[in-house]
């Protein structure tokens, strides 16, 4: 109910809430929060350290009612904090079930409450192409939607200039987007605009998938039209996004096709590569080279470990913990987000009798809150390696918004706490 001016000059009267940068802070992301009788200052060492001791204090205030505001008190307080992890993050799968454009904008804003900084955007899948590709209009008049089984068209899609303004908004938040352009498997959004991408596009009819599981046909690494394909797309998707990272997925994807595709079998013995495991690595190292191209780094899910690993790629241990600890010990970045961990958060949470249908199994708020993102056997000296952990929020169930919420929190945050909180600080 309080309406605040804004004085940039340094002669302030109080009281007054001053924010201050002070460059021998320590941290990107650290924040000091004073509260004296006379004002409060907020100083960090960047913008972002500032935000974050602004949600603080938005935290500390009570509700209020606008129409009779009473004085706010707050008590005196010397706050000290800092991010334990400098990636904290959350994904939300937008190709199973589409969110609008003002929805992911408040699902932003309450990451940014809880200084998560990362929002994961799964844009492309069998079940949907969710992003604009200009040169390919198929991927959204054909892709972006799907016959249920009722007969209705379900669909959407984020153009250019919505995906640039959710961006930017996220950006003002200090949520650093990336989005997740799935290949070579979860490709069946792409394959039935496209046939040609896969390897028999005469075998059958390709429609986008209106059921959740695995899809067999994926794209096919040996043609070169297919790695046109996936330039093209990443020429336009990657200027959208200033992220330093972008996701390419790399889990899920069966070789069945692959064995028996003559283009792929040509393409294993002229790279003198083992087998369609190593066929895999070769895609993913290509998709590498094309990000590196415009100045960006590889994240994948941990199957990219399969038949060798890109060189400077980052793993997502999904498939427990295994994943993130070989390729820490092996000298690569790691972002934990291991269902096992309880950090699925499409799982139930509660009785399953009563709360609405999710894929699977249970992660409760306490297994989410106490989970640790450096397991033990990472070895002492690669133990910086692992750079966060995240959340996933998959949307097979996803109907309404309110399930979607539902499924978030309070979970989100308590990831949030637990990613913030050095480990000897966390107090369920």
């Amino acid at each position: 109910g309080l309406t605040l001016t804004v004085n940039n000059s340094a002669k302030v009267k109080t009281p007054a809430i001053m924010l201050m940068l002070d460059p021998k802070m320590q941290g990107e992301e650290a924040y000091r929060l004073s509260v004296s009788a006379k004002k409060v200052v907020i100083s960090g060492r960047t913008s972002a350290g500032i935000f974050y001791g602004i949600q603080t204090l938005r935290k500390s205030l009570p509700i209020m009612n606008a129409a009779n505001a009473e004085p706010i008190m707050l008590p005196a307080a010397e706050i000290t904090d800092a991010p334990r992890f400098a990636y904290r993050g959350m994904m939300l799968d937008c190709s199973r079930h589409f969110f609008s454009v003002d929805f992911v904008k408040r699902y932003i804003d309450l990451l940014a409450l809880h200084n998560m900084n990362v929002f994961h955007w799964h844009l492309t899948e069998d079940q949907g192409w969710r992003i604009e590709i200009k040169k390919y209009p198929r991927l959204t008049t054909v892709g972006s939607k799907r016959i249920e089984g009722d007969g209705s068209v379900y669909g959407g899609f984020y153009t250019q200039e919505q995906v640039r303004d959710i961006v930017k908004y996220a950006s003002d938040r200090f949520v650093t987007v990336i989005p997740e352009i799935e290949l070579p498997g979860h490709a069946m959004g792409a394959i039935a605009s496209y046939p040609e991408l896969t390897c028999f596009p005469h075998r059958r009819v390709y429609e986008v998938r209106n059921l959740w599981g695995v899809e067999q046909d994926v794209y096919c690494p040996g043609k070169e039209t297919t790695f046109k394909f996936i330039q093209d797309v990443l020429d336009e998707v990657l200027p959208l996004f200033p992220s330093e990272y972008v996701h390419i997925g790399g889990d899920e994807c069966p070789k069945i096709r692959w064995k028996e595709c003559p283009d792929c079998q040509r393409r294993i013995k002229e790279e003198g590569l083992k087998n369609e495991e190593e066929l895999q690595s070769y895609t993913i190292r290509r998709a590498q080279k094309m990000l590196a191209k415009h100045g960006k780094k590889l994240i994948g899910w941990d199957e990219i470990l399969e038949g060798g690993l890109a060189p400077s790629a980052t793993v997502m241990s999904w498939r427990g913990e295994d994943g993130g600890i070989k390729a820490a010990n092996m000298g690569h970045d790691v972002i934990m987000t291991p269902g096992s961990g309880g950090l699925y958060i499409d799982h139930y949470q509660g009785d399953s009798k009563i709360e609405p249908v999710a894929i699977c199994c249970y992660a409760s708020l306490e297994k989410v809150y106490s989970y640790n993102p450096i397991p033990s056997a990472i070895a002492p000296d690669k133990r910086h390696h692992i750079k966060g952990a995240q959340a996933n929020l998959w949307a097979e169930y996803l109907y309404t918004t309110d399930i979607m919420q539902y499924r978030a929190f309070p979970r989100v945050i308590a990831l949030a706490a637990a990613s913030w909180t050095p480990q000897d600080r966390k107090d369920y």
